[in-house]
């Protein structure tokens, strides 16, 4: 059984204090200042801010702990850094590891998080942050498991890094093959987009568009947060019209490309089987000119462009015509088969990387349920 101990009785713990407003700013005078948890990375928070009349400081390798809105998430500070009211700075003394400490504190964030209070917004108070028993191993065994901890970790962080690299290495083979779709430089002839296949907005007609009736049906509806989190294909879905909602909508078939034209602008997938979906998703489909695959990667050179422009009211949109009259650039389909075939290998070993993720992640979670209660051998 290992022995627990109050968090403070071995670490100081360091509320965070924000400067006056008037005493930051974004032009690197002073120094660096650390708000939240939006200053938070991968693992080392990004300076955004600097200010010229410090409250609090937190050193080199305190563990950052997000106290308020949200509860829980950290971070290990690299510099020296203010640091406002929404964080809270843990110094580790010796008798505890700073990485032990902080692979406790990621596995047990839900826990520490439901201790959050509050109506406008979670945060948990310095005396429990102090008061947060944490189980102490003599120091041997912290870094025993901290370093075991740390090789599950590194191997979930390779695999992720693969998968991104499969998705730059299909961006860069279509750059190779086709040149960049927006200046054209190997002079493909130009289309608008409408000759290229059908191309038409989903169907909602019903207003209110979640009426209980229209719902918990058989038929997938994709909405457009569906399409926007996708990788590049929509092999889930959380949403289903009943037989109601269908007569007023419509079902595309599987190999659809879908396009977003509100709030997420020009984000695609392509179904992996028949669904619905609203009027703020276009749906495409190709012609014997070209190939979904083609299309979804020349708009993904285009998204940040349509994005960039599209007028906002309540929320960013574009219409049907915009996209309708985007000037294609069309190499010979032969060319696009060839690039589809490519992609469809790359697809087949990201679904590998993908597993081998899954499998990687378990493996963590697994470690780090065992390692606070004493069992990790």
């Amino acid at each position: 059984m290992i022995k627990k101990v109050e968090l403070q009785s071995v670490c100081e713990v360091i509320a965070g204090q924000s400067p006056p407003s008037s005493s930051y700013n974004q032009n690197g005078k002073g120094m660096p200042f650390f708000q939240g948890k939006a200053d938070f990375g991968e693992l080392n928070p990004t300076v955004r801010y600097w200010c010229i009349a410090p409250k609090k400081i937190s050193l080199k390798d305190d563990i950052l702990f997000s106290v308020r809105a949200p509860v829980g998430p950290t971070n290990v500070n690299t510099i020296e850094a203010c640091i406002g009211r929404g964080l809270s700075a843990i110094r580790c003394g010796k008798e505890i590891s700073m990485k032990y400490l902080l692979h406790f504190f990621r596995a047990n964030e839900s826990k520490i998080a439901a201790l959050g209070t509050g109506s406008t917004f979670k945060a948990i108070t310095i005396k429990e942050l102090k008061q947060l028993q944490v189980p102490l191993p003599p120091l041997s065994e912290q870094r025993r498991i901290a370093g075991i901890l740390d090789k599950a970790d590194a191997l979930r962080k390779l695999t992720r890094q693969l998968l991104e690299q499969y998705d730059k290495l299909a961006q860069s083979i279509f750059l190779e093959m086709f040149g960049d779709p927006v200046t054209n430089p190997k002079g493909w002839e130009n289309v608008k987009f409408y000759s290229a296949g059908s191309l038409d907005r989903g169907k909602s007609k019903h207003r209110p568009r979640n009426a209980p009736e229209l719902l918990g049906g058989v038929h997938p509806l994709i909405q457009t947060g569906d399409v926007a989190k996708a990788s590049r294909y929509i092999s889930e879905y959380t949403s289903t019209y009943s037989d109601v909602g269908l007569l007023q909508s419509k079902k595309w078939k599987r190999g659809t490309l879908c396009i977003t034209i509100a709030a997420n602008i020009a984000k695609t997938a392509v179904l992996t089987f028949d669904a619905c979906f609203p009027d703020s998703v276009v749906g495409f489909i190709p012609n014997e000119k070209t190939n979904v695959e083609y299309v979804q990667f020349w708009l993904s050179f285009l998204q940040k462009i349509l994005e960039d422009s599209a007028p906002e009211s309540a929320q960013k949109n574009i219409n049907l015509q915009i996209l309708r009259n985007l000037d294609l650039p069309l190499p010979q389909i032969e060319l696009q088969n060839k690039f589809a075939t490519i992609i469809e290998n790359i697809e087949k070993q990201k679904e590998l990387a993908k597993q081998s993720l899954m499998e990687s992640e378990d493996l963590f979670n697994a470690l780090l349920q065992k390692a606070f209660k004493g069992e990790l051998i």
